[in-house]
């Protein structure tokens, strides 16, 4: 099995884990039906309907993805919005209301984000929702990713690969100053506008106005006409274009590539998906002044930063991130079936896998544990046991290096198996691991 097709096969392996089931999708409609009662049972919202939005109508999310939920209140049927102090007062008779039911937890009133929401869990199905009011900006964005997974599905793998991936290095949370879901899904569009050939056309080639000022009038008009202009452009597109052949892999591959130094250019340049290429801050009035550390334009609302949450200390954390994932690591790994080696390695990560040990399921890595480290420049045996089965399975550590003379921690040393691959378990377990100074086990 070459390089890539290794990779390919990983993370096909974490898609079957983390793309939702029937179940899933049964679990929120349950929950967006709760949420209705609870509506429908206010006298202030009388009128009001119970809208999801966000990666779950784009069909973006994971089976442990939250859902996004606007209510939207009567204006018959003309698009309009309540003031905000009107959605704070609601919103805290809608928090009461759910607390009357004892159905949620975990409820959190959050008044001054630019769109002021109520966070809440389900009790029963542990499922995150986020509410706010009239945001209709919201769910016409909501549909338009939508629309983009029709172009190419590929777009809805990377998508998933891609927040998974941030989650577990910490990168996708921007109350701790890093990307938010949507503009890691901006990313990846400007990712497929960028690639060679171009897999997305620049987002004004399918609506070259800016649809949040274009929603106006009477509603359904208005999201018709929006929706005619961009069916007719997608079709455009699609006949017109060449095809893109990359592999899931290479496509992942160079998305890590692609921004492994967004920091340095991030101080000059923004990420405009409108325009589907990086554009000079400078040379962008709308842009000025530069007050964030990186600027990732909103295609569906110009000039907004959908990067706005990431501090500049963070957006350090993030390129290093990008860098320390090792793409061209990647493409040197050796699969031998009678007595496989490894003559590279990644770090040990939060992520359900590291590229070299990704075939071992979510569940089965749980009960691996690192037993013993190495940092001398003679070889050493590192164990791993599984707890279930109270197996041990050795491999020796061929190491050129100290961990205290790698690069910060993140270089680990390089790893090759003791045991053949009817050894351990079917080849499941045979894969590479990895030792690094920040991390002394699989998590």
């Amino acid at each position: 099995m070459n390089s890539f097709s290794q990779v390919e096969s990983t993370l096909k392996e974490i898609l079957d884990v983390i793309k939702p089931l029937r179940e899933d999708w049964v679990t929120r409609f349950k929950i967006i039906d709760e949420l209705r009662e609870v509506v429908q049972s206010m006298e202030s919202l009388r009128g009001a309907t119970v809208e999801p939005f966000g990666s779950f109508v784009s069909n973006l999310f994971t089976r442990s993805g939250d859902l996004d939920i606007s209510i939207e209140l009567p204006y018959g049927s003309f698009v309009s919005s309540a003031a905000k102090k009107r959605k704070l007062s609601l919103l805290g008779e809608i928090l009461r209301a759910l607390r009357q039911t004892g159905r949620w937890q975990r409820l959190q009133f959050i008044p001054h984000a630019r769109v002021p929401i109520l966070k809440i869990e389900s009790k029963w199905q542990n499922i995150s929702c986020d509410i706010s009011i009239d945001n209709l900006q919201g769910q016409i964005k909501s549909k338009f990713m939508f629309w983009l997974n029709e172009i190419d599905g590929r777009f809805r793998e990377m998508v998933l690969l891609v927040k998974e991936w941030a989650k577990a290095h910490g990168i996708n949370n921007p109350k701790t100053g890093t990307f938010n879901s949507y503009s890691l899904s901006l990313l990846v569009i400007f990712h497929f506008q960028t690639c060679v050939p171009a897999i997305f056309p620049p987002l004004k080639d399918i609506y070259p106005g800016n649809v949040v000022d274009d929603l106006t009038g009477v509603r359904a008009d208005a999201e018709r006409r929006i929706a005619e202009v961009c069916s007719s452009n997608i079709a455009r597109f699609k006949s017109g274009r060449l095809l893109n052949r990359s592999s899931l892999a290479e496509l992942f591959i160079s998305f890590i590539a692609k921004f492994s130094d967004i920091d340095s250019k991030a101080s000059v340049m923004g990420i405009c998906p409108f325009r589907g290429q990086w554009d000079y801050i400078t040379s962008n009035t709308r842009w000025l002044p530069q007050t964030y550390a990186i600027f990732i334009e909103d295609p569906f609302e110009q000039p907004v930063n959908a990067a706005r949450a990431v501090s500049q200390k963070q957006l350090i954390t993030i390129s290093d991130t990008f860098e320390t994932t090792r793409p061209s690591q990647l493409l040197e790994i050796q699969w031998d079936s009678e007595a496989f080696s490894r003559s590279t390695s990644t770090r040990i990560t939060g992520w359900p896998f590291t590229f070299g040990n990704a075939a071992i399921p979510l569940q089965e890595r749980k009960a691996l544990n690192l037993t013993s480290a190495a940092s001398s420049s003679e070889d050493d045996v590192l164990n791993f046991t599984n707890a279930e089965s109270n197996s041990e399975y050795a491999f020796i550590l061929k190491s050129p290096t100290s961990i205290s003379e790698s690069k910060a921690g993140v270089d680990t040393l390089c790893l090759t198996s003791a045991t053949s691959v009817s050894e351990s378990e079917g080849g499941k377990l045979s894969r590479q691991f990895c030792h690094s100074k920040a991390s002394s086990a699989i998590p």
